[in-house]
């Protein structure tokens, strides 16, 4: 029989399922003319505020009063859930509850029940699930119910019965794809690795969270290991072809080895994938597709070798098999930057802007701190003449690099295209002081830089 895991093993899932937090939206200033729903916004930006400085006693006075306004708000009844928690008095909170419960039933409760079981290690098997499982009776369409019950049964290693409720929650909340993070593992611990990996997919395409992404990639390394069952009887021969590859960069000595163990172990995808890069190494594209293909037919699920195939289609002008290739290689593994930059660019080439925009967006959430996607993207936002997603996206670079030239500049010359092409004075009038402020400093830098002195020679004309 099966033992829950303590939740400090977890803690990923621990954090979603007791989540902690209140939805803030906009923080206004608390003026004596406030308007009742501003002072509850204000109360819950400041409970929010008084959880993440660890200070839950503050925190629980105002989530009460918050609760007795909302009771049937979650966002609230969880974060008061988290505060009692903090604060050491989980048990009385049990205790509260099931008086509660006693006296009249009701969803929520049973919902902030389940949360605070779940914080106790003894109860986040079968008591945190069946209070849960009864909030979902009480209220069977409420995404939110369905998505901590399938948690539950994530963490107590009932992986088949915890898809269909993070299936209904997903289904219901289509919005939230971080919840699909869950839904992959668990379709993945009972087999189903397509599902997972679209899952995953689902989840990079909606701007996920740098913490969204590190847990993804995680997830999807346990999905698609090319090393996973390697024999280890070849372990040294492929380090001695890895060292020769990548440290010596020495192609030749690296396709002995790796040909050695094909010799013994034919059907080894990943060092068919291997020798084709040696090869790609060695300008030897004929030898290198044959190997790609070879490592394709052998683990037609890793997207890995569609990758290496559409890097060398790229590196040959060969655009639309290489798209092909990309394409093919995020269906099968959505966490591979590279793939979705290339696509991008390709998308880019051909003026597709909606596809290219989206590629962009892929690679920017992946690599949120890489300076290349997000310059590309801001070029597709400019083309597609939505200057403030391309201000965005520029100021972001420069606001972390204020001394990178090449961004600054471009900030000038998006400036100048909007004054340029505004019809409207103020609006004229604004994007050419901006511009003319950016050119300034780029001219500071780089007095000969020609660009930036056509650009301020335009806007001076206008």
């Amino acid at each position: 029989m099966k033992t829950t895991r303590p939740l400090r093993s977890r803690p990923w899932l621990r954090a979603a399922v007791l989540c902690l937090g209140v939805a803030t939206g906009c923080t206004h200033a608390h003026t004596a003319a406030s308007t009742p729903g501003t002072r509850a916004q204000d109360s819950r930006s400041r409970a929010r505020a008084y959880l993440e400085e660890n200070q839950p006693e503050k925190a629980l006075e105002l989530l009460r009063e918050l609760h007795l306004q909302a009771p049937e708000d979650l966002d609230v009844a969880r974060s008061l859930t988290e505060a009692h928690v903090k604060a050491g008095r989980t048990d009385a909170w049990v205790a509260e509850l099931q008086a509660r419960l006693a006296a009249g039933e009701r969803a929520v409760d049973q919902y902030m029940l389940g949360l605070a079981l779940f914080s106790r290690a003894r109860d986040a098997g079968a008591p945190a699930v069946a209070a849960f499982e009864r909030a979902i009776a009480l209220a069977p369409d409420t995404a939110e119910y369905h998505y901590r019950l399938g948690l539950a049964r994530l963490e107590s290693e009932q992986y088949t019965a915890a898809v269909e409720p993070l299936r209904r929650a997903t289904a219901l909340a289509p919005e939230r794809a971080g919840w699909r993070l869950p839904l992959a593992k668990a379709l993945h611990r009972t087999g189903d690795a397509s599902g997972a990996v679209e899952a995953l997919g689902a989840v990079v395409r909606n701007r996920p969270s740098p913490a969204e992404v590190a847990t993804a990639r995680a997830l999807m390394e346990q999905i698609s290991d090319p090393f996973g069952g390697f024999p280890k009887t070849a372990e040294a021969k492929l380090e001695e072809g890895l060292r020769y590859l990548k440290d010596l960069d020495a192609p030749q000595h690296a396709i002995l080895s790796f040909e050695e163990i094909l010799q013994d172990y034919p059907d080894l995808a990943v060092v068919h994938a291997l020798l084709g890069l040696a090869y790609q190494r060695l300008d030897d594209a004929g030898r290198a597709v044959d190997e790609f293909k070879q490592a394709i037919e052998r683990a037609p699920r890793d997207g890995k070798n569609q990758l290496y195939l559409g890097e060398l289609y790229l590196s040959r002008q060969r655009p639309d098999a290489a798209r092909a290739a990309f394409e093919k290689a995020v269906a099968l593994h959505p966490l591979l930057d590279a793939a979705w930059f290339h696509l991008g660019d390709l998308h880019l080439e051909r003026r597709d802007l909606p596809a290219a925009r989206d590629a962009f967006t892929v690679a920017v959430s992946l690599q949120p701190d890489a300076v290349p996607p997000r310059g590309k993207l801001a070029l597709v936002y400019q083309l597609d003449g939505d200057y403030p997603a391309a201000e965005r996206e520029l100021r972001h670079v420069v606001e972390k690099d204020p001394e990178n030239v090449e961004f600054s500049l471009r900030l000038g010359l998006l400036f100048t295209e909007q004054a340029l092409k505004s019809s409207r004075p103020d609006t004229r009038k604004t994007a050419a002081g901006e511009a003319e402020r950016w050119l300034s400093k780029v001219l500071e830098t780089q007095p000969e830089n020609a660009v930036a002195s056509r650009a301020l020679q335009q806007l001076k004309a206008q």
